[in-house]
This record gives C-alpha cells, sequence and structure tokens, in this order.
C-alpha cells in the first residue's frame, strides 16, 4: 500500500490536469506581476485569477487545428473569460510559461525524491545498527577475503546514498529556476522587474540568463543525479540478490505467507523485489543520455527537446519514487541468518586469516616476499582438501589452516605456537568498527 500510495501522488504531479494547472498557475503569476507593475487594471486582473481555467478536452480539440499546444491552451482560457483576456500570455512567449511550469513540476517531484531517499536512509541506519556486530566473510572478486560485519556492509550503502541525497538537495536548487524573458530571452517586452515578480510569486529563483528557454544542462544534471543515485541502489539490490543465493543464504527478501515463487517450483524462494529494482534502476539510467543530448539545441531554441521531455520527466520521477519505496521495504524487512554468515566465514578452514598471519612474520625480520611464500604454501594446502571435497575442520574440530601453520616448523621456529593462534581470533578484525560508525553516523 506504501508503494501503491507514492506512486499516486507522484503520478499526479504528471498527468494532464497537473500539467495544464502549472501553466495557469504561470500564466495567473504574469498577470499579477503585470497588475503590481501598473499595467494590467485592477479589476481585469482579478477577473483573470478568479474566472480564468481550461478544459482538457477543449484544449485538445482546439490543438487538432492549431497544431499547437500552448496555443489551445491559452485560447481554451480566453473562452473562460471576457475582454480581460487580452491580457493573458501578454509579452511572454510559449517556453516562458512551459519551462516555469515544468520548474514548479520538477521542483514539487524532486521534494518527493528528496523524501524518499531520507527515507531508505533511516532504514539503512537501522538495519546497520542492528548488524554492526554480524560477523561475515568479506569477499573480493566474489572470493572469500577476511571477516567483516554485515553492518559494515550497510554502512557502505547508507554513506553512498547519503551522497546522493546531497547532490539531490544541491540539484533542487538548480531546477526551481523560472525565465519571463520573451520570444528570444532579450526581455524586450518584459522588463526584468517582470521576472523577478513573477518568480517570486511561484517560489523559485530567475534564470541569470535565458534565451528562449531555461538551458537544459540544469535538466541533465538533475537526470544524472536520478541516474547515479539508481546505479547505488541498484548496488544494493544486487548484493541482495547475491546474499539469498542457495549457496551462500545470508539473507533474503522477506517470503509472505501464500506468496509464490514459481509456477513450476513449489520450493522457491525467489529474489523477485531486488532483480525488479535492477530492472528499474536500468531504466532510469537510461534517461540520463537524452537528457544530455537535449543540452545542444540549435541557436536560440528549437523543439528537438520537447518530445524527449515529455517521456524522460515524468517516467524518471515516477520509476524512481517507486524504486525507492521497494528497495526501503526491501531494507526495512530484508531477513538476515547471522549463524549462515558465520558457518560462510569458516569454510575455507580459516584462510581468512592468511593477511594476519603473515604480518607477523615481518616483525621478526623476514622479507615481505619471504613471508608470502610461507603463508601461501600453507594456504595452498587447503584449497588443495577443499577442491577434494574434504571438510573445512580436522578431526580436533580445528581449521585446516591453523593445523597446517602449527606444523610449520619455520613458521613455529619464527613466532611460534601462540601467535599463530591469537592470529585466529575475530575480534582483531572488528575492534575498529565502531570508530567506522562514528565517521559515518555521527
Amino acid at each position: 500500500m506504501v508503494e501503491r500510495y507514492a506512486r499516486e501522488e507522484m503520478k499526479k504531479l504528471w498527468d494532464l490536469n497537473a500539467k495544464y494547472s502549472a501553466w495557469l498557475e504561470v500564466e495567473k503569476a504574469v498577470v499579477k506581476a503585470w497588475n503590481k507593475l501598473g499595467f494590467i487594471p485592477d479589476a481585469d486582473c482579478e477577473k483573470i485569477l478568479k474566472n480564468a481555467k481550461f478544459d482538457i478536452q477543449r484544449i485538445d480539440e482546439i490543438e487538432q487545428v492549431t497544431k499547437h499546444d500552448l496555443i489551445a491552451f491559452t485560447t481554451s482560457i480566453a473562452e473562460s473569460l471576457g475582454e480581460e483576456s487580452r491580457f493573458v500570455h501578454y509579452g511572454i512567449t510559449s517556453s516562458d510559461c512551459i519551462d516555469t511550469a515544468v520548474a514548479l513540476q520538477m521542483r514539487d517531484s524532486l521534494k518527493i525524491i528528496i523524501e524518499d531517499v531520507q527515507i531508505l536512509l533511516t532504514n539503512l541506519k537501522a538495519r546497520a545498527f542492528e548488524h554492526k556486530d554480524t560477523l561475515m566473510v568479506g569477499r573480493s572478486h566474489g572470493i572469500h577475503g577476511e571477516p567483516i560485519t554485515f553492518g559494515l556492509v550497510i554502512a557502505i550503502w547508507y554513506d553512498e546514498i547519503s551522497r546522493h541525497l546531497d547532490a539531490l538537495k544541491n540539484t533542487l536548487a538548480l531546477v526551481s529556476v523560472g525565465a519571463i524573458s520573451g520570444a528570444m530571452g532579450n526581455m524586450a517586452h518584459t522588463p526584468i522587474e517582470l521576472e523577478e515578480l513573477v518568480c517570486e510569486e511561484l517560489g523559485l529563483t530567475p534564470a541569470k540568463i535565458s534565451n528562449q528557454v531555461i538551458q537544459r544542462d540544469s535538466y541533465a544534471r538533475l537526470m544524472s543525479d536520478l541516474a547515479l543515485l539508481a546505479s547505488s541502489c541498484e548496488k544494493i539490490a544486487v548484493a541482495i540478490r547475491h546474499f539469498q543465493r542457495t549457496e551462500v543464504y545470508e539473507a533474503e527478501e522477506f517470503f509472505s505467507k501464500g506468496q509464490k515463487g514459481s509456477s513450476a517450483m513449489p520450493h522457491k524462494r525467489n529474489p523477485v523485489l531486488s532483480e525488479n529494482i535492477t530492472g528499474l534502476c536500468r531504466i532510469i539510467r537510461s534517461y540520463a543520455i537524452p537528457a544530455m543530448e537535449n543540452v545542444a539545441l540549435w541557436h536560440e531554441r528549437d523543439i528537438s527537446h520537447s518530445s524527449v521531455e515529455r517521456f524522460i520527466l515524468p517516467d524518471a520521477f515516477i520509476t524512481t519514487d517507486f524504486m525507492l519505496h521497494r528497495l526501503s521495504s526491501l531494507i526495512q524487512n530484508l531477513v538476515v541468518y547471522p549463524e549462515n554468515m558465520l558457518k560462510n566465514l569458516n569454510l575455507t578452514g580459516g584462510l581468512v586469516f592468511s593477511q594476519r598471519v603473515l604480518l607477523e612474520l615481518p616483525k621478526k625480520g623476514v622479507s615481505r616476499e619471504d613471508s608470502y611464500k610461507i603463508v601461501q604454501r600453507n594456504a595452498m594446502k587447503v584449497w588443495q582438501d577443499l577442491q577434494q571435497g574434504k571438510s573445512s575442520l580436522n578431526e580436533k574440530g580445528e581449521s585446516l589452516y591453523l593445523q597446517y601453520l602449527l606444523e610449520d616448523t619455520e613458521l613455529l621456529n619464527l613466532i611460534g605456537a601462540q601467535a599463530i593462534k591469537e592470529c585466529f581470533e575475530y575480534s582483531y578484525y572488528t575492534k575498529n568498527v565502531d570508530k567506522i560508525f562514528k565517521r559515518v553516523f555521527g
């Protein structure tokens, strides 16, 4: 229900009624500004503000003839007014109205996205602290590396998403810009004061300079920010998909009562939400390129950008909103299996402690090259045993790697059995987790 509600709220900002309502809001702001400057009489201004309205069906009918949506819109408005309609759209051009109106839509939509990201961050923070000390194996190239905690994994996600939040807040100011500068942007028919009054009325910042459009680098920045955010969200989804693999099974999406995973295999519990998020993020990223290509328009303006934006703006915002709510819910309800994380951590018979042993040898005057050889030759024995399907533990219940290290007389003579055993303590790897969390979360 949360996902559906959020999606509807965002969709309403981009339907036809919202589009024309934003246009009308701009047109009324222009009328009010002209009135304040003494051009439009109070009585006419009042009539326009009170009575001006549009009819979507009528706009469609008019556009069939005019082949121009803004003219169809202003004609529809004129039909709802009397002689005072002559002051509607006075001195401005189509893009003055449309671009400024789109700024309102982008501003309000981006505020929702920012709220979505903040919700995601709240859920990530909660889960990070919940699993701050939950041991698991760290992986590079998909291969076991050294012990970490699941809290550290989530803290990485939190920190990355936090950077996107900062970027979105900066971009919010960048896109909350209006322009009422006339047909070529020279303000020949509209004084600078008019633009300032309109933008003040709408809660926007006047563009420092425009031609017939607000420059599209700001739109491209917005789409790039959403694309980067999507990339990080996909990163989280891909990690969860890995954790849910049967061979790993360290975490999984919540599987509700009555849920089905496969039409053919009743046992299946699939990471469908994570996979869905992955696909949605691919779509969101795809909008960044056309937004960048929209930056280069002919001279003061062409309309090659217009058809693109009719797709990418509503789709990017609606899809991002839906994806973020889905990911937040996934994180909040993620089922974590610490026992399996610990089991996997011990899967390689203690090999994850190899660097700890390696770092003890240079303290005794052994070169790094010789230290590496000593530690690696014992590690390779463990790999050979694992390749043959042997247990990662010996008959005494000790890790194979520890056994081989303790049997290596050269190593024993250098650092002794007690020092070798101390290298297998998990606490060594978690001693700075609190300090890292303080950096991330304050």
